[in-house]
């Protein structure tokens, strides 16, 4: 299996989790010229931006671990874009979480970093 396709694979299966959790998923692979976020839900009256991150081992580091500044930044942008497009209240809740996948466990961190801006 490619990268590509064990990404949307475990993509699904975050999804999933998610929504088993009561998250109500709206979008998923929001794509804009800033770049992309996985899963975008609500959770608990907050707007939340999702982004999923893969490590069949520990090799490589933690899939926790992966979601560095730079990706922090991209994912804010593109959120801040979103939310100007689909007109969401400026002082709506938003949040950002990471679903780390690490071999076969699942782990979904809530509120896994600030707003980050240029």
């Amino acid at each position: 299996m490619n990268r590509r396709a064990r990404g949307a694979e475990k993509e699904s299966l975050a999804a999933a989790y998610l929504e088993r959790q009561g998250m109500q998923v709206v979008m998923r692979n929001y794509r804009n010229r800033q770049g992309e976020i996985d899963i975008i839900g609500y959770h608990q009256g907050y707007l939340v931006f999702v982004e999923v991150k893969y490590r069949a081992g520990t090799d490589k580091g933690y899939a926790a671990e992966a979601v560095g500044i730079r990706k922090q930044r991209q994912v804010c942008r593109v959120a801040d874009y979103y939310r100007l497009t689909h007109h969401v209240d400026s002082q709506a809740g938003v949040r950002y979480d990471v679903v780390a996948i690490q071999g076969g466990e699942i782990h979904w961190i809530r509120n896994a970093f600030p707003h980050v801006g240029r």
